[in-house]
């Protein structure tokens, strides 16, 4: 649809102005001025704001614009919602403003465009996107960018790098975290830490390599560490103060990521120092080989992986080190909804040759290891208000969907069995039901919304494990989860595992711990949190995605 429309048959070149509109498949285009020609494979388009969905973008523009599309000029479309539905765990509609946009063969070009995920209004927040160039190639839309601002209710303005970024058919390629990570982690890094990840990196058409350098910020102005044993000393020693080298202040995190045939391989190493002379204690590695498989008529991921140095926490028995190990492992996780009663269960059998602290001991020890684990959650409507509509308009502002309010039960069955190569076996029965009341509307600005759970859970268990790090230790323990809004969008939200074991050690202490201060709004959400169990914490943020 355009005001005026000109087709120039000879040279093949299409100008249009006012009020045009593109339809591409799910890509809508409103601009006021176009020119295209077909010959040189050149344009440009004015004014442009759209609506993009980046699940279908790469089928609908990855071929060049061409006659046909200029057929499916149609009638306006509002962009702008007045209600929508959130599209859980994906983001995958825009809107999309630029001023100009170019046309040069595959190479789609703007020297500043603007993105929001909220399809309502764009107040709350947006991506501005500087030098942006959209690609096309043989299976992907690559994105490059330069320096970009993600905004915040029109006053707050926060740097990041894109990068180049890549989609594929299937839209999962393609994400818009920020490059930067401030985080606390205190045993293996001292404390706070900065990084940047760096472009991702491709190895081959099959595999990407991404690089994150740290910069240990709190150990380098310590001038020394707490995070490594005494030189020559067990890894399962007691951590000593070590003085620091320059090296010390820098870490390395990496990722390699790809497919060999149908099976997806993932590489993760950790580097918590760049010193030679402290690379045994400072590096950690693990990777996993693993696709999808149809068993017994349900669909199963069966998995291969190896790891090095990997820290586990379990309970009051605390942190415990998994020195080395390689091993298998077949799962399943379905939900399901039955007369309104939500049910996720929960199926993995595995066999692995392990290294490991020894439970009753300091040193390592290697044994073979198989599981059979079972779990069943229950989630019981006791007495639940679900909102008359699941679209939300403008007046939600803290919130991408409606609250479901009321008391509900869940209830958690589990069953554990683990047999080990010297003889040793270890089995429990874990029982869980409590209460979780949720009330209010998150609408006003002060304590309108507040949840709280109580689970308490008891294993029934026999045996002894070879390994400190899968010791059935905790026999009865109570999970408490505390949310409050506490004034606009400003919400505090709180987990804790409380040890009722009576011949623990830890008695009545919390073993596993997380508080959180967010900034909640309809549209993403950012968070503060920390965990005092494992002493770490970070920096969380998020885009919530709509429809």
């Amino acid at each position: 649809k355009a005001d005026d429309l000109i087709y120039d048959k000879f040279n093949k070149i299409i100008r249009a102005k006012g009020n045009i509109v593109l339809i591409f498949g799910d890509q809508i285009f409103e601009v006021s001025k176009l020119e295209y020609s077909f010959i040189s494979q050149k344009g440009y388009l004015l004014d442009v704001k759209a609506s993009i969905n980046t699940n279908s973008l790469m089928d609908d523009l990855s071929s060049n614009f061409s006659f046909s599309d200029s057929n499916k000029i149609e009638s306006l479309l509002e962009l702008n919602k007045k209600e929508v539905l959130r599209t859980p765990d994906k983001v995958e509609n825009w809107i999309f403003f630029t001023d100009k946009m170019t046309i040069d063969g595959k190479k789609w070009k703007s020297k500043k465009a603007v993105f929001s995920n909220d399809l309502l209004e764009l107040q709350q927040v947006k991506l501005v996107i500087n030098s942006l160039e959209v690609i096309s190639e043989a299976e992907k839309l690559r994105f490059k960018s330069s320096l970009n601002y993600l905004i915040f209710e029109e006053k707050i303005s926060i740097p990041f790098w894109l990068g180049d970024r890549s989609l594929n058919k299937s839209g999962e390629s393609f994400n818009l975290d920020n490059r930067w990570n401030l985080g606390y982690e205190n045993l293996d890094k001292d404390g706070y830490f900065i990084g940047r990840k760096f472009n991702s990196i491709d190895i081959s058409d099959n595999f990407v390599l991404d690089l994150e350098p740290q910069f240990l910020i709190q150990r380098s102005l310590n001038g020394y560490t707490k995070s490594f044993v005494k030189k020559g000393e067990s890894i399962t020693s007691d951590r000593v103060k070590r003085n620091t080298s320059f090296e010390d202040y820098f870490a390395l995190k990496s990722q390699v990521k790809g497919t060999i045939d149908d099976w997806d391989l993932e590489i993760n190493k950790n580097l918590n120092s760049l010193d030679f002379d402290k690379f045994s204690n400072a590096f950690r590695f693990k990777t996993e080989l693993s696709r999808e498989i149809d068993f017994l008529d349900t669909k199963w991921k069966k998995s291969f992986y190896g790891i090095y140095r990997e820290r586990v926490w379990n309970g009051s028995l605390g942190e415990a080190e998994i020195y080395s190990g390689y091993g298998s492992k077949l799962q399943k996780e379905n939900t399901w909804i039955v007369d309104g009663i939500k049910k996720t269960e929960f199926l993995s059998l595995g066999l692995a040759n392990i290294t490991a602290e020894a439970l009753n001991s300091r040193d390592l020890v290697t044994n073979l290891k198989g599981n059979l684990f079972y779990s069943l959650d229950q989630k019981f409507p006791i007495s639940i208000q679900d909102p008359e509509k699941k679209s939300i308009d403008i007046s939600y502002r803290y919130i991408p969907k409606p609250i479901t309010k009321g008391l509900s039960l869940n209830t958690r069955l589990e069953a554990s069995s683990s047999f080990y190569g010297n003889g040793e076996h270890q089995e429990y029965l874990g029982l869980g039901i409590g209460p979780e009341l949720i009330f209010g509307n998150f609408i006003n600005k002060t304590f309108d919304y507040t949840r709280i759970g109580l689970f308490p859970f008891y294993k029934f268990g026999s045996g002894e494990s070879v390994f400190k790090f899968d010791q059935n230790y905790d026999k009865f323990t109570l999970n408490i989860s505390f949310d409050q809004q506490l004034y606009g969008p400003i919400i505090l939200k709180s987990f804790g595992t409380l040890n009722l074991t009576n011949d623990s050690n830890d008695y009545g202490e919390l073993i596993d711990s997380k508080i959180s201060l967010n900034w909640k709004k309809r549209s993403y959400e950012f968070g503060i949190f920390y965990q005092p169990h494992n002493q770490s914490g970070g920096i969380s943020f998020g885009l919530f995605g709509f429809k």
